[in-house]
């Protein structure tokens, strides 16, 4: 451990410094794949702006042009596509944004870089205050680490993926171990994790917050205790992501007899982009120097149309002139093959200085239908806020767009925890988003004329999802329903 230790040493050079050691290097690393004889990148790395050369001859990719254009060799299993080598597993997506699943390229080089940052997030633990979890066992929350076997690579989520590659030194403390994270049944999983808790002495818990709060409520009920510190005394940190864990962290209270300290980590398909450095960070702290190079779109209207889809590629630009408090979509390059790909989340600078970040929503989960540029950030805040007013916890919603009468119509569905009526968390949170928003605020009086909002049962959240073959692992509820997911959620309300 002491040795590992002193293997993560803080970077001392600029943002800038950092990113431009990280794009050199995949450069070179990739300039004799055919993407980088191609795009001729040993030329660009010999330019003297060679960030600025990069982007001008590189075009921007989405999924389905990286996929057309040179993934699907690497899924035929081609060697040196978009990147040296062979690739050995491909995550799939849970494909919020447009309905359908993606197979993202994941190399050993990937692994690395996801496991070293993982290692930081660990390390955290090792100040003085908080040692005593490192003693404890760590229960990772994930997809299954048995792999489905493609073509000529391994299939399965990422959670599942760096499962299957867990680090030599952290086995020991490793919950549920591979026995359990190999069953890829989800509530069969959940079934053998219930039944060996109480063997286990667990100090942290890793996942996305809806799937580990259905877990401690079944450990909870299946044992008839208060809290699962009954079960788990020792257990002091929950380490998060996938989803904003603010809707969450109400529901999350009843749970525990104690408070815990609460890790954000910001962790795509196609790398690890960012976490919560310090316990009292407000926002999470970008990775500038693990293998991902990173661009920003300025998310507005110039660049992005009403749907999400990126119109202009003007104006990207690398860390170092992006600007305080500005939303951006994110482009990243990074040791996968992935190359200025857009991987449709939304990030806010909230300190440039301190590399801080937040993030607001993806690309195309904004509602805009009529101009109101409704992002998810500012519905979780509005949820946050009905939930201090009521004294309620709102762990799963989601918002739909409905034409009505030549206008259109917000429609609502909230899973509800608590006593309060429709009417009255519909009134709230219409005035909160007014608040928030002086775009939503203006068109509530033109084209956007009506509010509707339904309760329903926590569990058909969960339920819908399990009809989609997405319990679990990196699986989560999006926040706004379009297209193909839209129908399928009102089918599915139908017929209950």
């Amino acid at each position: 451990m002491r040795e590992l230790i002193k293997n993560i040493k803080p970077d001392k050079r600029s943002p800038l410094g950092q990113q431009q050691k990280v794009l050199l290097k995949l450069l070179k690393k990739a300039r004799h794949t055919q993407f980088g004889e191609y795009y001729h990148f040993n030329q660009i790395r010999s330019s003297s702006d060679f960030i600025t050369s990069f982007q001008k001859n590189v075009p921007v990719f989405d999924y389905e042009k990286m996929y057309n254009e040179w993934w699907h060799k690497t899924i035929d299993n081609e060697q040196n596509v978009s990147y040296p080598g062979d690739v050995k597993y491909f995550a799939l997506t849970s494909g919020t944004s447009v309905g359908s699943s993606k197979f993202i390229p994941v190399t050993d080089d990937m692994i690395k870089a996801v496991k070293l940052v993982g290692t930081r997030i660990f390390l955290r633990f090792a100040k003085k205050e908080h040692r005593k979890l490192l003693k404890k066992r760590v229960l990772m929350l994930g997809g299954s680490s048995s792999l489905n076997q493609g073509k000529g690579a391994l299939v399965g989520d990422l959670s599942g993926i760096n499962l299957s590659n867990i680090p030599f030194w952290f086995r020991p403390i490793y919950l549920p171990g591979k026995q359990i994270s190999d069953i890829k049944d989800w509530d069969q999983r959940i079934d053998a994790i219930v039944k060996k808790a109480p063997e286990w002495d667990v100090g942290v818990i890793t996942g996305i917050p809806s799937w580990v709060s259905l877990m401690i409520e079944r450990i909870i009920d299946h044992y008839n205790l208060d809290t699962i510190h009954d079960m788990w005394p020792s257990l002091g940190a929950f380490v998060h992501g996938g989803i904003a864990f603010s809707p969450y962290k109400k529901s999350f209270e009843h749970l525990f007899a104690k408070p815990l300290i609460y890790v954000d980590t910001y962790l795509a398909s196609e790398g690890f982009i960012a976490y919560q450095k310090e316990t009292n960070d407000e926002f999470m702290t970008l990775v500038l120097n693990s293998d991902i190079f990173l661009e920003f779109v300025p998310f507005d209207e110039e660049h992005f149309d009403s749907e999400g889809s990126l119109i202009s590629t003007d104006n990207i630009v690398d860390y170092s002139k992006v600007e305080e408090g500005k939303d951006y979509a994110i482009l990243l390059s990074n040791s996968a093959g992935a190359w200025r790909y857009q991987i449709g989340d939304v990030v806010r600078i909230e300190d440039k200085i301190k590399c801080q970040i937040s993030i607001v929503g993806r690309t195309k989960l904004f509602l805009s239908i009529c101009g109101e540029h409704l992002s998810i950030d500012n519905m979780n805040m509005a949820v946050l806020a009905a939930e201090k007013e009521f004294g309620i916890s709102i762990p799963e919603f989601t918002v739909m767009s409905i034409p009505k009468n030549n206008f259109y119509t917000h429609r609502w569905f909230v899973g509800l925890l608590g006593d309060v009526s429709s009417d009255q968390l519909r009134t709230f949170i219409d005035i909160k988003l007014m608040e928030l928003n002086d775009d939503y605020r203006i068109e509530r009086s033109n084209v956007l004329q009506d509010i509707e909002l339904e309760i329903l049962p926590n569990e058909l959240f969960f339920d819908f999802l399990s009809a989609q073959g997405k319990s679990g692992g990196q699986h989560k509820f999006p926040r706004v329903l379009k297209g193909k997911m839209k129908k399928e959620w009102q089918l599915f309300l139908s017929e209950k």
